[in-house]
């Protein structure tokens, strides 16, 4: 199959075997505030759309605020939890921060690698999530130089049902054509006083994993089919292959928010 021509908007149920995917979320509950406010962040390793089990997460490597090209170090704020999964517990992070002015917050992690044993690989998920206040855009389209990254073609905070997002992968900068992008939305309630997920998932999950691949421009576009947080994860796309003698797979991942267009 060529990667490639595949495509814009090639957003399709692919025969993976399973709709089961590794996501590094990083959560807040409102992306869009009209007046300052301090927000929850919550830092976890999961299978947000099935509820399947959490994932241990190390001491993250950074973690920043980007703020009109401005960057905050946030590494120092985060605080280590136990996060509560449908059917298990796994360390996770959380801080607060202090949203005062307007426009757009870019919120960028670097966890550690994390071993899968059952693949016998090193997964490391650069994630990115948005926050606005007011209504103004002040560079959610921007770049922030991650290893590899998706950046946002639509606003990803203000997405809505019924219409399309289109991301670009970036390694090191440059668009990363053919790479493969698994896509999820996350499931159950999240109860942020317990920091835990609800037992029972709330939407479907697909018979196989929901796929798109990155054009020769690194493009992918997606069809958002219902209200909800969605996350995409751009797999193996970033420049480093190799941890502690072992595969390590650099993952891009982007989280938007969709809602009815009312």
């Amino acid at each position: 199959m060529n990667k490639v021509l595949l495509g814009l908007a090639a957003a399709t149920l692919a025969l993976t075997g399973t709709a089961q995917a590794h996501f590094q979320l990083l959560y807040t509950p409102k992306v869009m505030l009209d007046k300052p406010e301090e927000i929850a962040l919550k830092i976890m390793f999961g299978h947000p759309m099935e509820n399947g089990h959490a994932m241990d997460m190390g001491q993250p490597e950074a973690f920043k605020v980007i703020f009109k090209e401005k960057e905050t170090d946030l590494l120092p704020t985060l605080k280590p939890i136990v996060w509560k999964g449908a059917h298990n517990e796994a360390k996770a992070f959380e801080t607060t921060y202090k949203v005062k002015r307007n426009g757009d917050y870019i919120f960028a992690l670097s966890p550690a690698p994390y071993y899968e044993a059952s693949e016998d690989i090193y997964i490391q998920q650069f994630t990115k999530s948005y926050i606005n206040k007011s209504g103004t855009p002040t560079g959610w389209e921007a770049p922030v130089g991650l290893p590899t990254e998706i950046v946002p073609l639509n606003k990803p905070y203000q997405a809505y049902v019924g219409g399309t997002f289109t991301g670009q992968v970036l390694s090191e900068g440059k668009p990363a054509a053919g790479i493969e992008c698994e896509i999820e939305y996350i499931n159950p309630a999240i109860d942020l006083e317990a920091n835990a997920f609800a037992k029972e998932a709330d939407g479907p999950v697909p018979a196989s994993a929901i796929v798109a691949f990155t054009d020769a421009n690194g493009l992918f576009t997606f069809g958002i089919p219902r209200a909800g947080t969605w996350g995409f994860a751009c797999m193996g796309a970033g420049p480093v292959t190799e941890f502690e003698g072992k595969e390590l797979s650099q993952d891009a991942v982007l989280w938007i928010t969709a809602t009815e267009f009312k």
